[in-house]
């Protein structure tokens, strides 16, 4: 027990430590491109918060050394240290490594023309792939709607685009050598760069997003070459990025009105086959009935069959243990059965609904099954060649053989 417990705080403990590591991925995600495109040199807050997340992921290196994997040939769980450091050293440990050298240090070590703050900054988008695999797991976790995970992914992935596309198109402007034949001289003028900082950040994202959604005012557009080629393979992109989007979005609305416009679907093919094969108007109300209620039920939740047949019969046979054995109690029929008869019964046991004035059995018909009335009402008639009779059935009675008509919803 104390050994179970160690291993449920172990994982709550990752767990924790791991959502702090995805809220300064989201800092990086946001940072690194701004410095690539806004920064020249280290800048205090900034400098300083950077080599502080930087410690952090440093810490995050030398803890993985010491966390058990998966191995997804065996499905063993591994925690042996020497298999942890080979699987670390020889996957992602060189990659996480140099998305943590601060860039000061960086700095020392590359070429002049490499000296460039933002540039190895941009290393630290190796960290993303945290994000992607938080939103893997989110999708398959039942705590969470998968539709409002899908669409907080598709914002993440939209606004991530935007960020970067206006960071690399002022760069393109701020490093042009006439500033006032760019895109962002010709609106504030060739002094731009003096300008505040938040203004030439805001006037980026502003040409970036409007050229994201096609609007394209015009007072923002491209002046020199180089920004006509990069507003060229921006736009490719958004084409692909804008289908993505939509396709996803589609699939997310489609998936949760399939389900209405199958139930649309069958209630037409019904009527069809009703009217084309002329049908009395009883069987017709009968039909129609039916499908409505199934489709009812289906949505609430009451009808799970297809789901029960996918779990293995000793699951099977305790669900209908716990929703079945007690209505079994308190039929005549079974009183005195023995408890290893009982529960080999409502292992084959399975709820039905019925609608209002639906046949349940015919007369004459040979009996496959029977039925214990656990709520609502039915009533028996019986006909024969001068006479005919109706009984009424009451809760916890038994249907076998005869014709019912059911009076009321069951």
């Amino acid at each position: 027990l104390n050994d179970d417990w160690n291993l449920y705080n172990y994982i709550d403990s990752c767990r924790v430590w791991e959502t702090f590591l995805i809220i300064l991925v989201v800092y990086t995600a946001w940072v690194s491109p701004f410095e690539f495109g806004f920064i020249r040199k280290p800048e205090a807050p900034l400098s300083i918060i950077d080599n502080v997340v930087n410690g952090f992921f440093a810490l995050d290196i030398v803890l993985t050394f010491f966390v058990a994997y998966l191995d997804k040939a065996t499905y063993l769980l591994i925690d042996d240290p020497k298999k942890i450091a080979w699987k670390y050293a020889s996957s992602w440990l060189a990659f996480d490594i140099i998305s943590t050298i601060p860039s000061e240090l960086a700095q020392k070590f590359f070429p002049r023309r490499l000296h460039s703050y933002g540039l190895f900054n941009m290393l630290r988008l190796w960290r993303l792939r945290r994000v992607s695999a938080l939103f893997s797991r989110l999708e398959k976790d039942k705590n969470y709607n998968y539709f409002w995970v899908r669409c907080a992914k598709l914002v993440c992935v939209t606004l991530f685009a935007v960020h970067c596309a206006g960071c690399f198109y002022y760069l393109i402007a701020a490093q042009y050598h006439d500033p006032g034949r760019t895109w962002i001289g010709a609106s504030l003028g060739e002094n731009f760069l003096e300008q505040s900082l938040s203004i030439r950040y805001v006037t980026s994202m502003y040409w970036s997003i409007t050229t994201l959604t096609t609007v394209g005012y015009g007072d923002l557009h491209p002046v020199n070459t180089r920004e006509m080629i990069f507003d060229i393979f921006y736009m490719l992109f958004n084409l692909g990025l804008t289908a993505y989007l939509i396709g996803n979005m589609t699939n997310l609305v489609v998936h949760g009105t399939s389900r209405t416009r199958r139930f649309r679907d069958t209630i037409q093919a019904a009527t069809s086959f009703a009217q084309r094969n002329q049908l009395p108007p009883r069987l017709q109300e009968q039909m129609l009935a039916h499908l409505c209620l199934k489709f009812r039920t289906d949505s609430e939740g009451l009808q799970q069959q297809e789901t029960l047949d996918a779990l293995p019969k000793a699951i099977r046979s305790s669900i209908s243990h716990y929703l079945f054995y007690s209505l079994m109690d308190k039929v005549y029929l079974f009183r005195g059965v023995s408890n290893d008869l009982l529960f080999q019964l409502v292992s084959e046991m399975k709820a039905e609904y019925f609608p209002p004035k639906e046949d349940i059995i015919l007369q004459n018909e040979a009996p496959t099954d029977f039925y214990i009335l656990v709520t609502g009402a039915v009533v028996k008639s019986l006909v024969s060649c001068s006479n005919f009779w109706l009984f009424r059935f009451r809760i916890y009675d038994i249907l076998l053989k005869l014709n019912f008509v059911s009076q009321s919803s069951h």
